[in-house]
């Protein structure tokens, strides 16, 4: 408990007392990435006014839907830059996941190890299995403080609670596809891809392939009746995905995203 207040002590001088006027380097200082941009979205869009009923209604236990304008976590993005994160967790350990369907291999670095020298773009010919990915195992001592300035959507599915996932990843690297429970994801900095299929129709994919190589090798084959629903997340757009849908995930540029699981 101490060293949690300790951290948030170093983390609230980081933050602006007013978010609006808040500056930081453009995409937050992280690096921008070159893999290319489908303007084509095929999941459907909501904003501020969509009501939870409706919510519950339409989406929560059906289909996916991107929500804009439903959270203010400008405060939260300011203390997610890359200076800032270096500056509070750098000495920290980070627990890295391989790249790959299942995650098997875990293994533990510096933050600041892992910023620096394992950040890259991702090699297309790398497989999933030997690309090491931030995302979740987070410390909640550690990274506590943290989540606690960030504003989740506040549509929640009944008999569920909420648990946070942060992440971030190069230009080029994602999870293949996989599926599990119902949540959020949020974009913080970068651009963010998905790819989404019904619990009832499994995608052509191998577990160990990267969703980079899946893109170049067996997207084009696809005929246009079993592509999936896809879709590019920007800073402040948040993913709905129902629970057991299929979904893969693509980083345009190195991304600073979270996730809202609903167990």
């Amino acid at each position: 408990m101490a060293a949690a207040r300790r951290l948030l002590s170093l983390l609230l001088p980081l933050a602006c007392a007013r978010p609006a006027g808040c500056t930081h380097p453009p995409g937050g200082g992280w690096l921008a990435g070159t893999v290319p941009e489908e303007e084509r979205c095929t999941v459907e869009r909501a904003d501020a006014s969509l009501s939870y009923s409706l919510f519950l209604q339409r989406f929560a236990f059906s289909r996916p839907v991107i929500l804009r304008g439903v959270t203010d976590n400008s405060a939260f993005r300011a203390l997610c830059t890359r200076e800032k994160l270096l500056a509070a967790f750098g000495a920290r350990p980070v627990r890295l996941s391989t790249a790959n369907t299942y995650s098997y291999r875990k293994v533990d670095v510096p933050f600041q190890e892992y910023v620096e020298q394992l950040l890259k773009p991702q090699d297309p010919a790398r497989l999933g299995s030997d690309t090491l990915y931030f995302f979740g195992d987070n410390n909640l001592t550690e990274w506590g403080p943290l989540f606690q300035r960030y504003v989740p959507p506040a549509f929640r599915i009944p008999g569920t609670s909420p648990a946070y996932s942060f992440g971030i990843a190069g230009s080029g690297s994602g999870v293949p596809f996989h599926w599990h429970g119902p949540g959020f994801s949020e974009v913080i900095f970068g651009r963010k891809r998905w790819f989404l299929y019904p619990p009832d129709k499994t995608p052509h994919f191998h577990p160990n392939e990267t969703t980079l190589a899946w893109l170049h090798h067996t997207y084009p084959t696809l005929p246009p009746a079993e592509r999936p629903l896809e879709c590019t997340l920007r800073p402040g757009e948040v993913l709905y995905f129902p629970d057991r849908w299929w979904h893969a995930t693509l980083n345009l540029d190195t991304s600073v995203f979270i996730s809202t699981f609903l167990g």
